[in-house]
């Protein structure tokens, strides 16, 4: 499985970027998807997550303007970002759950500021 992001920027206080998660593979479809992000000093943290039936979940942080999305016909999963804020600068990851092995891609870099 290689996962591929793609969508990152940077983008001023209140503007959206929507991310995509492109993945290899023939397991996409029943696989749980999700986004983290790490700010520079800080962990690795959940950002949203979605089943492979659909079912979604979020960070506070992020609750009401960010959602996630899937498209399992293109294997695909997207992070739509709006209402962008400078504490949600930040490296973002795509991460695929299947059972008890996860993978990662290598990141896409996501820049708020004025």
């Amino acid at each position: 499985v290689q996962l591929v992001e793609s969508g990152g920027g940077l983008v001023q206080p209140g503007g959206s970027l929507r991310l995509s998660c492109a993945a290899s593979g023939s397991i996409f479809s029943i696989s749980d998807m999700g986004w983290y992000r790490q700010a520079p000093g800080n962990e690795r943290e959940l950002v949203a997550t979605i089943t492979f039936a659909g079912s979604t979940k979020y960070a506070d942080s992020v609750k009401g303007r960010f959602t996630i999305s899937r498209d399992n016909a293109k294997n695909t999963v997207y992070l739509q970002m709006n209402s962008l804020k400078p504490e949600d600068t930040a490296v973002y990851y795509c991460n695929q759950k299947w059972g008890p092995i996860d993978y990662w891609g290598q990141g896409t870099q996501v820049t708020v500021s004025s």
